[in-house]
């Protein structure tokens, strides 16, 4: 099904809501940091992890089990999803358990599955 394109054909520019949104509009350095955190959760695999420890901490052995994966190829990743805050580790004597970095990581987990799952029932 193809989908709609919508194109504005007139040449009238609303001025209070383009320089409300130009006011409210994030800074480009918030933006790029953004961009770069949603680039390094948007791979399949980092997503992968994520939902796995949405469901409890777990090790790099774990992981490496749970996804089927090596723990050298897990570990890479799991470094990848530190550099940006997405998860946060815990040593417990030579073991170092992974989790989400915080309520927000859930969170924002959360509402996207919520939101892919809406959309796949036809929501709008």
């Amino acid at each position: 099904m193809k989908q709609k394109q919508y194109v504005c054909d007139c040449a009238a520019v609303h001025q209070e809501a383009v320089e409300k949104t130009k006011k409210e509009l994030p800074e480009g350095a918030l933006l790029e940091e953004m961009a770069s955190f949603f680039k390094i959760i948007g791979d399949q695999t980092r997503c992968r992890i994520l939902a796995a420890l949405q469901l409890g901490e777990l090790c790099v052995c774990d992981l490496a089990n749970v996804l089927g994966m090596s723990k050298s190829a897990v570990s890479h990743q799991l470094a990848k999803l530190r550099q940006v805050g997405a998860v946060k580790c815990r040593r417990q004597g030579k073991e170092v358990f992974y989790s989400p970095d915080d309520e927000h990581i859930a969170a924002l987990f959360a509402l996207t599955m919520t939101h892919i799952r809406h959309k796949k029932e036809g929501g709008r």
